[in-house]
């Protein structure tokens, strides 16, 4: 509490005389000496109306966490499908995902009603991400954002960016930065929302004037079915039937783009069909074609353009199969 009262403090001082300098008593930065860490601080102060002195506070402390490029290098979407899927098709996590399901049934029920979005999804991506809760990350965000904006090539400059968003939503929320801890990628929160859309996306769901996705699960469903209503979901369409190739050249079929779909009729005409016989898919719709790869050989789907904005959380067509198919199983239950 004296922490946070001081942060406050310092705070409201820092926008009273503006560039005043804290440094002098701040603990180490270790990225104060970065050569990009001047443009990034000038950067973050016109984007977001900070003072100089509130970009070296939030910052102060931070630390190089080296092991994330490493984890970054080798995700968890590298293992092949039938690797993958055992991290969430698990029974314990489905008998947690409907335990959650009851103790939420009014919220689940409310989201989908307004945003179009089925609870098996919401219920999916909380699964996937978090283990409805029970393990929303260790990392400090400031140090994960940091070490990647200043040490992962790649996409620094994205990186940065969302560590910015993050400093100006903790003077918003009133909390030092070096409190919030989330994913080695940055990601906060029961839905592991990045920090730049957690004002853009986020919604207080409980209606208590503040949006908390570290610990309200309630805000965490209404944000979800918002992010992805904004996204373009289409309510009461499909999002994927299991399917058949009897062709001969898989990679005639299989999408290289999800935002570009097919006519499923052309789809058929080379041999896509559905699993299920009862299925029945008109030729018109618009459709991709996923290949996964089972440990006895390859496996395909057809997508409809919901499964394409499930991957606009997360761009692996492994993750979004995995949370459709274990939100599926959680609300049948």
């Amino acid at each position: 509490m004296f922490k946070l009262d001081f942060y406050n403090k310092l705070k409201r001082l820092s926008l009273l005389i503006g560039a005043f300098s804290i440094t002098s008593f701040c603990q180490a930065n270790d990225f104060q000496n970065h050569p990009s860490y001047a443009s990034f601080k000038q950067k973050t102060m016109q984007t977001y109306g900070l003072s100089a002195a509130q970009v070296d506070w939030a910052m102060e402390g931070s630390k190089n966490l080296p092991n994330i490029i490493n984890i970054m290098n080798r995700p968890g979407e590298s293992k092949p499908w039938y690797d993958y899927k055992t991290n969430f098709l698990a029974e314990s996590t489905i008998q947690r995902g409907v335990r959650f399901k009851q103790q939420y049934a009014d919220t689940l029920n409310r989201a989908e009603q307004q945003f179009g979005v089925p609870q098996s999804i919401i219920l999916g991506i909380l699964g996937v991400e978090t283990g409805f809760g029970s393990n929303k990350g260790s990392f400090v965000t400031r140090d994960a954002l940091a070490t990647l904006g200043f040490g992962y090539e790649r996409r620094a400059e994205y990186f940065k960016d969302e560590l910015a968003a993050l400093i100006a939503w903790s003077y918003k929320d009133g909390v030092p930065t070096s409190s919030i801890v989330g994913s080695y990628a940055g990601a906060v929160g029961y839905p592991q929302f990045m920090p730049s859309n957690i004002p853009k996306f986020g919604v207080d769901y409980d209606g208590n004037g503040h949006i908390d996705l570290r610990n309200s699960a309630v805000d965490a469903i209404g944000s979800i079915a918002n992010y992805l209503a904004q996204h373009g979901w289409q309510r009461n369409q499909p999002i994927a039937f299991a399917a058949r190739y009897t062709g001969n050249n898989p990679d005639s079929v299989i999408a290289k783009d999800l935002t570009l779909p097919t006519p499923y009729g052309v789809l058929k005409s080379q041999g896509v069909m559905p699993m299920n016989p009862i299925v029945q898919i008109d030729d018109l719709d618009l459709v991709n074609v996923i290949q996964l790869q089972e440990n006895y050989g390859h496996i395909y789907y057809i997508t409809y353009p919901n499964f394409q904005v499930i991957t606009t959380y997360n761009r692996s067509r492994m993750y979004a199969t995995a949370l459709w198919l274990l939100g599926t199983e959680i609300a049948s239950r």
